[in-house]
């Protein structure tokens, strides 16, 4: 098909090479519609897998040979008119200084001030041309050319409609305006036009010229210096089998969490009696178990959440628009309990601070349990509520597709959770440095009760020590997922290290026993909403 309508193009083409200089629209015009007919066809959705295969081997360049043909046409034709097909349009027209035209609604151009009178102007809508041309760029490696598919390059797509832009005058400036064909790509917008130069004259996709200028409301604007073929790239995220990999260890992360979780309330239940004899002992091992349910309900409002949510790859002929009310009931849970977990690491912090600090001090236990239940529970309440409050009235606090959890792209309400928890870790970490000052500076008395004490607070001190930097070092890479969301080293790292966190080995001396307390903290905390990608949450 495709050697057909070679042969059938460079005929016609030939046929306007041999026209003069004014060439008679309608003694062309049942050729180019046929000729637009059968573009039409073989830029159709069921073409795009033979196109894959022409774009691969000794044919990398036959998109190429039609993006330029089409052009070698547009440079040909004169008077005003219009041939619409299915999915082209080819529109020439007269303009006067400056243009605007929406073109099928789906691209804007403007062209303002050229000082032209009476020019022609020819555009050239592929709304499908995604199909077709393949999403290289100038970085293209051909080395690592894949002979038999077109994957080498699959961080990138072509996300609008191809505009071929023709005027036989030089134009410097010139605005265009596309609308996503895929809007839950966030990432990287490149404004770019084919360049059939690059690549030993295999042809890619450059963006020399043109600058991006805004994303907003899925259109996203761009201004270049020339005229060519245009349209834009974004990046799909991670790579699918890295994607993959990630999906399988939040899975096995979500179950191991659990498991684990449960298993530390149930130890908690069977060793609380002898382990909380003095005030200190009992709130640590009020904060382990709190931190320990916290962490637990969260993990069963992300599954809530995701069973809620549809994934546009498992769902493709579905609605995967996240249902707001039960998303923003699941989301709200799931940002409360996360920041309960990290308060009651607080608590857990302000204790040893209290007890190494104000020694000769005696507080009631009920008295630091009601100020554990205000710190670990009131203040997230306060903070998960107003972030409610605050962007809910303009539907901008949970996203819009693909996972319930905090917007980020539109109101930033994720940072709700993220600066409350990196606060309390930096926190952790100057009282961690205060506490072995004191220490260092102590000396130990003969005092059995006062021993106790001692082996308390050593206890609080290794597992502020190890959970703060454990699970700060986690948070600062999912941070890093945030400002490179394509970083396929950076969502590894942080996957693994979420999915080890640590346990805290608590020995009581009188009792001769040890005590496990595994805190193997879900990859979901940041993985699922931090990639404006992204990415796919599973």
């Amino acid at each position: 098909i495709f050697a057909v309508f070679v042969y059938i193009l460079l005929t016609f083409i030939q046929d306007l090479k041999n026209e003069e200089d004014v060439v008679d629209f309608y003694n062309i015009s049942l050729h180019l519609q046929d000729v637009l007919e059968t573009v039409d066809v073989l830029i159709s959705d069921n073409a795009k897998e033979s196109w894959s295969f022409l774009n691969t081997g000794e044919n990398q360049n036959s998109s190429s040979l039609l993006l330029f043909s089409m052009e070698t046409i547009s440079e040909r034709l004169n008077g005003s008119f219009t041939i619409t097909t299915q999915r082209i349009q080819l529109k020439r027209t007269k303009f006067t200084d400056s243009f605007n035209d929406e073109l099928n609604s789906t691209v804007t151009i403007e062209i303002p001030e050229t000082g032209f009178d009476n020019t022609f102007i020819t555009t050239i809508l592929f709304s499908s041309l995604n199909n077709v041309m393949p999403p290289r760029t100038s970085a293209f490696n051909l080395s690592l050319f894949n002979e038999t598919s077109n994957e080498t390059y699959p961080e990138n797509v072509i996300n609008a409609a191809v505009l071929l832009v023709k005027i036989n005058e030089a134009v410097h400036n010139v605005s265009l305006s596309y609308n996503k064909l895929n809007t839950t790509l966030e990432l990287n917008p490149q404004c770019v036009f084919w360049n059939f130069t690059l690549l030993d004259n295999l042809g890619a996709w450059d963006d020399k010229g043109c600058k991006f200028v805004s994303d907003i409301n899925d259109t996203v604007t761009c201004t270049c210096n020339h005229l060519t073929s245009f349209s834009i790239l974004m990046s799909t995220g991670i790579p699918e089998k890295l994607r993959t990999l990630l999906d399988i260890m939040t899975y096995i992360g979500v179950g191991i969490s659990m498991v684990s979780l449960v298993i530390c309330l149930i130890i908690e239940g069977i060793v609380w009696r002898p382990l909380t004899k003095n005030s200190t002992a009992f709130m640590r091992h009020v904060a382990i178990v709190n931190t320990a349910l916290s962490l637990l309900i969260a993990d069963i409002c992300f599954i809530i959440g995701a069973a809620i949510s549809k994934n546009p790859k498992e769902n493709p002929d579905e609605d995967y628009t996240v249902p707001v009310g039960p998303c923003s009931a699941a989301t709200f849970f799931m940002h409360f309990f996360y920041l309960a977990m990290f308060f009651w690491m607080l608590v857990s912090s302000l204790l040893l601070l209290y007890r190494s600090v104000m020694v000769f001090s005696q507080m009631s236990k009920w008295t630091m349990f009601a100020i554990g239940l205000t710190v670990g529970y009131v203040c997230p309440l306060i903070i998960a509520v107003t972030t409610v409050a605050a962007t809910a009235p303009g539907r901008g606090y949970v996203r819009e597709d693909q996972a319930c959890w905090l917007n980020w792209t539109k109101t930033k309400a994720l940072l709700a959770l993220v600066i409350p928890a990196l606060a309390i870790v930096v926190f952790n970490i100057l009282v961690i440095l205060v506490v072995l000052y004191k220490m260092l500076r102590r000396r130990s008395t003969g005092n059995q009760a006062q021993a106790d004490e001692k082996n308390a607070l050593l206890v609080i001190l290794r597992c502020v020590a190890i959970l703060s930097p454990l699970f700060g070092l986690t948070w600062c890479l999912g941070i890093g997922t945030m400002v490179d969301p394509t970083n396929g080293g950076i969502h590894v790292a942080f996957a693994f290290f979420n999915s080890l966190q640590v346990l805290e080995f608590n020995q009581k001396m009188d009792c001769n026993f040890y005590v496990v307390f595994f805190s193997l903290t879900n990859v979901f905390i940041f993985r699922s909403a931090l990639l404006f990608c992204d990415k796919s949450l599973h």
